[in-house]
């Protein structure tokens, strides 16, 4: 039994009567390397935890704070016999994390969602009631009507772009795909969204470029992302520059997006790509973002096997860089 419980990799212990008889590695790192043979109840100080384990019958509690402070705990006992019980402690700190996610996650998709919804319903209604309005006016309401609807269907595309990705987060690609091909179609689809003018792109990419492995819509799609997000933040004044800088070397292959937008301050760059997170909520609505456009690119480089890295300066500029392992 001790060489069992030994081999267990979450906190476990075997208390007989009151004192713990033997506790594995993973228990004294949790709860302190000097405590078997102490008392359970100085050992495990929760009360609900602790009324299971000596009443000697097998069951489960849920118990958070032994150890650590809010440390979230399944701790499980089993009746032994003779007066010994076996009691495992199983972590749920990634699992309640986990869950308060996806609840923000659909909090936060509800409220996004129900702040153009609400716009579409107010706006369409007046317009069923038949009310006298002047045809300028009607033409606003129509239009606003048409613009909320396209924010949420960009929204709705995103939501289900990112549940893609999740989905296949595990499945490495096996496509041979170029980079350079890639970023000069990114770089296409963005002109013809429409720069008007304001912004020009400088691309500076090597004359021979190692293939990586990759699922080429998905990549598109990331580098599509940062230079809407160039033009979006970087590119307000007229004659604004967008820098695309690519290379490989040490097997990566790395492309670098710089623009000279307002830049962010340091402690939102760690956040940036949380799903909807906005370092400025109005300016990102009214832009057309939706708040999930980083982290879409985020989960398509992790899945690469890539890494992302973003730097940034208030009145210098944004720099995000992206590196992939190429395939030579």
């Amino acid at each position: 039994m001790r060489a069992l419980v030994d081999a267990l990799d979450e906190p476990a212990l075997i208390v007989e009567g009151l004192t713990v008889s033997f506790a594995n590695e993973a228990a004294k790192v949790s709860l302190g390397k000097n405590i078997e043979g102490r008392d359970v109840r100085l050992v495990i100080r929760h009360p609900e935890a602790l009324q299971q384990i000596l009443t000697g019958r097998s069951g489960e509690v849920e118990a958070t704070g032994i150890g650590q402070l809010d440390r979230p705990w399944r701790v499980v006992v089993r009746d032994l016999g003779h007066g010994a019980a076996f009691v495992r402690m199983i972590d749920r700190a990634a699992a309640v994390s986990a869950e308060k996610m996806r609840v923000d996650f659909v909090a936060n998709a509800s409220h996004e969602l129900r702040t153009p919804l609400a716009t579409v319903i107010g706006y369409a209604e007046t317009l069923a009631d038949g009310a006298k309005l002047t045809s300028q006016v009607r033409s606003k309401f129509a239009k606003t009507i048409r613009d909320e609807a396209a924010r949420m269907l960009r929204l709705i595309e995103d939501l289900m772009s990112l549940s893609r990705i999740q989905a296949d987060r595990f499945v490495e690609p096996a496509d041979l795909v170029q980079i350079d091909k890639i970023i000069e179609t990114a770089v296409a689809n963005v002109s013809r969204d429409g720069v008007n003018g304001k912004c020009k792109f400088e691309v500076n990419l090597p004359s021979e470029f190692p293939p990586v492995k990759g699922d080429y819509a998905q990549l598109l799609q990331v580098f599509d992302n940062l230079l809407s997000n160039a033009v979006r933040y970087g590119c307000d004044q007229s004659n604004m520059v967008v820098r695309i800088v690519a290379g490989s070397g040490r097997g990566l292959v790395t492309v670098t997006v710089v623009d000279q937008g307002p830049g962010i301050l340091s402690e939102h760059v760690p956040r940036l790509t949380e799903r909807f997170y906005r370092v400025d909520e109005a300016r990102s609505r009214g832009t057309g973002g939706t708040g999930l456009g980083l982290a879409i690119v985020k989960h398509i480089v992790e899945r690469h096997r890539g890494s992302l890295e973003i730097k940034s300066e208030v009145g210098i500029g944004t720099r995000v860089t992206v590196r992939l392992p190429s395939s030579s």
